[in-house]
């Protein structure tokens, strides 16, 4: 009599796990019909999205995508600050040693220049033809026109160069759009992220590549001769050194997926179409932009890009400013340093930031929110911005740990703020206008970026040329200009001004 019960008490665990089985095999069967009537057999943005639907996971493949585009567009932006006042020095057109600083000032504004002409362009380009071309052309204008500038023999050609590689390099835009795109929604802070990491990290290491490999002849006499071509171009290396990265990039990207859509009703991304048919979100007219309004009405969109341009305006100025103080001689309040110095200084920083963005960011912005960890960023920036001055009384060991340490706490808070209005800019917009949206934070940002550097080179030399004033002498003038324009930004990602809509996908909720 107990024997059966028994044996049926055996077999229930197998008999569950076959049930089991079969079930998650219709369930499979069911998900993989509806994918198909779901997507677009010929479309590349719906293979892109298949394969986001059927593998919930983070890509890592595709963060590093992301990681080695924008780290070898931005490269080339800020390589040129160790050696630009040395490379400006060489083309004897300064009448004092004051003066380099304004000179270098118009060879830093013309690359955001160009890019500030074009940045919508590329952007409506993307939106068009797709975003993987977009990069591509990007990247072999970093081969071509960043391999001339380190060959430039006169002020002239360094600023045409520099323009060139500006307008010609639409890359920023599209892989913002594209980082957006790639990922699953509940990713796409950390695409983002990875996008502003990447960015600041490359603005950093290219300086340090700059200062390290400028005057290879002088630097290291025993790998390159005196009268070579390294001899000749003092500062070829580093560029030359760039654009090869650049040029393994531009190849690894002829097999990366496209985002873009092709089909007719590609203006509606897939999880905006469910939730249409599921009906939680027919009524929510704000969330969706229609493809006929102006993104200029969008005033989520505008807030953002306006307060990421003036924090962007910020950031380059302090790039251009704090490498030309920190190679001054002390007499005009510098640090004296060399080439070599400026690359130390900014590799630890970056080294500090990659470890920061891979561990600590990501609690942080789930703690706090994007938005909230950018104004503490903001408010905690301004001492330790006007501080700087007063570091160059320090010498030797002890100015090399404090002059470290300030820099990897100024680019740690400025990739947090830059972040925060990444990710609201790409989430306040639809698919089809995401292009031109970064677009167009790209010309804003690189217009505010164009009078950046002359700024800053031209009130650091005027700045210089009254170190004996008793109000702001020297130094403290142009760092606090620097802080004028920060304390502007942190006001602007504050309400009213920077509108964060209840019915946008927030942060907090997918990091």
């Amino acid at each position: 009599m107990w024997k059966k019960p028994f044996f049926l008490f055996i077999l229930m665990p197998r008999i569950a796990a076959r049930v089991l089985s079969v079930t998650n095999m219709q369930e499979e069967e069911i998900r993989e019909a509806l994918l198909k009537n779901k997507y677009h057999e010929n479309c590349p943005g719906c293979k892109v999205d298949k394969a986001k639907e059927l593998n919930q996971n983070l890509s890592i493949l595709n963060l590093g995508i992301i990681w080695m585009v924008v780290l070898s567009a931005s490269l080339p932006i800020s390589s040129l600050f160790p050696f630009l006042y040395f490379m400006v020095r060489d083309f004897n057109i300064a009448k004092t040693e004051a003066d380099i600083s304004s000179y270098a000032g118009y060879v830093g504004s013309a690359f955001m220049l160009g890019r500030g002409l074009t940045s919508i362009l590329w952007g409506m380009l993307a939106d068009r033809y797709g975003r993987k071309p977009v990069l591509v052309i990007g990247l072999i204008t970093i081969v071509i026109f960043n391999t001339l500038f380190g060959l430039s023999t006169s002020l002239w050609m360094a600023i045409i160069m520099r323009f060139l590689l500006g307008s010609l390099c639409g890359v920023f835009g599209p892989v913002k759009a594209y980082a957006a795109e790639l990922f699953r929604e509940e990713h796409q802070a950390i695409g983002l992220s990875t996008v502003s990491a990447a960015w600041g990290i490359g603005l950093i290491i290219g300086p340090a590549l700059g200062g390290y490999l400028a005057q290879p002849a002088e630097k290291y006499p025993h790998l390159f001769l005196k009268g070579s071509i390294w001899d000749k171009f003092p500062y070829f290396l580093p560029c030359l050194i760039i654009s090869a990265f650049a040029f393994l990039v531009a190849i690894v990207c002829i097999w990366i997926p496209e985002t873009l859509h092709n089909h007719n009703d590609r203006n509606m991304s897939i999880d905006d179409a469910d939730a249409v048919e599921n009906g939680s979100i027919g009524g929510d007219k704000d969330r969706i932009i229609q493809k006929n309004e102006s993104l200029f009405r969008n005033w989520p969109l505008i807030s953002a890009i306006l307060a990421y341009s003036v924090f962007a305006l910020h950031d380059v100025t302090y790039q251009e400013v704090f490498s030309l103080w920190a190679v001054s001689p002390p007499r005009l309040g510098g640090l004296n340093f060399t080439t070599d110095d400026v690359g130390n200084v900014l590799s630890i920083s970056g080294f500090a930031l990659i470890i920061y963005q891979i561990s600590v960011y990501p609690h942080v912005e789930k703690a706090f929110g994007p938005i909230n960890i950018a104004r503490i960023s903001g408010v905690l920036s301004i001492p330790l911005l006007q501080s700087y001055p007063f570091m160059a009384m320090l010498s030797g060991l002890t100015l090399y740990i404090v002059i470290s340490f300030a820099s990897i706490m100024k680019n740690l808070m400025s990739m947090t703020i830059i972040t925060g209005l990444f990710l609201i800019q790409n989430r306040v917009v639809e698919q089809h206008q995401r292009g031109e949206a970064n677009g167009i934070a790209m010309t804003s940002m690189s217009l505010f970026k164009s009078i950046g550097p002359a700024t800053g080179g031209a009130i650091l030399t005027w700045s210089q040329k009254r170190i004996d004033a008793t109000f702001l002498p020297g130094p403290h003038t142009v760092f606090f200009v620097l802080n004028i324009v920060e304390a502007v930004g942190l006001l602007m990602i504050f309400t009213p001004f920077l509108h964060e809509k209840k019915n946008t996908i927030s942060t907090e909720e997918h990091c």
